[in-house]
């Protein structure tokens, strides 16, 4: 609910591992609703609606994770009661357990939950909102690949990275972004639920932003690059890298296994946590992308070079593993180069 003054707080939580850019940026758009429009159209600066303010677990100042200082504005303890608790991504090792580390943060996030505060996530931020033990058999984002952080730590947890958004928990409090710059959109979806809809998408003119409606799909590496011990997948992992476009890899790479059929399956399998068929596929397609990327080649001569001699096959494939057809992949991330070579 609004504050005496009509404004909504709204606490963004740093760690000393926080990521400055998604910090202050959401600083910056908290701070916008009402003010920054009639700025842009008139000349002179509005209401500003929203009240964010940096918290951390100490109030002394501290250099996030790029080098740029953070002067948190409170503690815990004299924090004013928030509306919004954003939590910013922050540097964890993929898949690594945190426990323990976190302990004042999480219990604080518990504490605002249950006092009624909406609790919101970007990227690995969503890894705080476990240690608080709000994600036990909920949905949940994450950025891709930070995806078994989660899954690894937090029993029950479903991740959906195909989403942009997900809404969890009682009377839909929690709120995940994905990764990378969802923390836009995570914004613009607090903005316009707490503001309204009219206020967001002023601020995402002003600030020219674009809401990512295909998730995180079209943006994730296809490959997982597990290591393995076990020498003998290795050597058909590597063996593979340089001959993908093979005709059937799969029985060449039984055979360089040297292992019958069924027992090779179930060993890569164990190994990469793929079938082998899914890997080469995984492969081949990540090749596909990086034509896509930089090259002016036809689609028929993308699939032949990714190992595809049906061309449909491998557009249906494409479709179904990135969201994307591979004309659509084209354009939105081919893009970059093309600005290039006209500059």
């Amino acid at each position: 609910m609004p504050q005496q003054d009509g404004r909504i707080n709204v606490a963004l939580l740093a760690v000393p591992e926080v990521t400055a850019s998604a910090l202050y940026g959401m600083f910056d758009l908290f701070s916008s609703p009402g003010r920054d429009w009639a700025f842009i159209v008139s000349g002179a600066a509005g209401e500003q609606r929203m009240r964010p303010y940096i918290v951390a677990r100490s109030s002394q100042p501290f250099r996030a994770a790029n080098g740029i200082w953070v002067n948190p504005d409170y503690d815990f303890k004299d924090c004013p009661k928030p509306d919004i608790v954003c939590v910013p991504d922050f540097f964890v090792d993929p898949g690594e357990s945190v426990a323990g580390m976190y302990n004042p943060e999480a219990e604080w996030l518990k504490q605002c939950h249950e006092e009624g505060a909406m609790l919101a996530s970007a990227c690995s931020g969503a890894v705080l909102l476990g240690e608080a033990g709000l994600l036990a058999n909920c949905e949940a984002t994450i950025h891709w690949g930070y995806v078994a952080t989660l899954t690894n730590n937090y029993p029950g947890v479903r991740v959906r990275v195909d989403r942009s958004l997900v809404l969890s928990g009682e009377a839909h409090r929690i709120v995940m972004a994905g990764g990378g710059s969802s923390w836009q959109d995570l914004a613009l979806y607090l903005i316009a639920r707490y503001v309204g809809l009219k206020e967001a998408i002023e601020v995402a003119k002003v600030y020219m932003l674009q809401w990512h409606d295909m998730g995180q799909q079209p943006f994730a590496s296809l490959m997982s690059l597990r290591q393995t011990s076990d020498a003998t997948i290795a050597r058909c992992q590597e063996w593979l890298a340089l001959n993908y476009k093979t005709h059937a890899p799969v029985a060449m790479m039984t055979t360089l296994s040297g292992l019958p059929e069924r027992s090779f399956i179930r060993r890569f399998a164990k190994a990469t946590g793929r079938r082998p068929i899914d890997y080469v596929h995984a492969l081949r397609l990540e090749e596909a992308k990086q034509m896509l990327e930089t090259t002016d080649l036809s689609f028929e001569a993308i699939a032949n070079e990714a190992g595809y001699e049906d061309t449909s096959f491998f557009g249906r494939l494409f479709r179904r593993k990135t969201g994307l057809t591979p004309t659509q992949y084209r354009l939105r991330f081919g893009s970059l180069r093309q600005a290039l070579k006209h500059r």
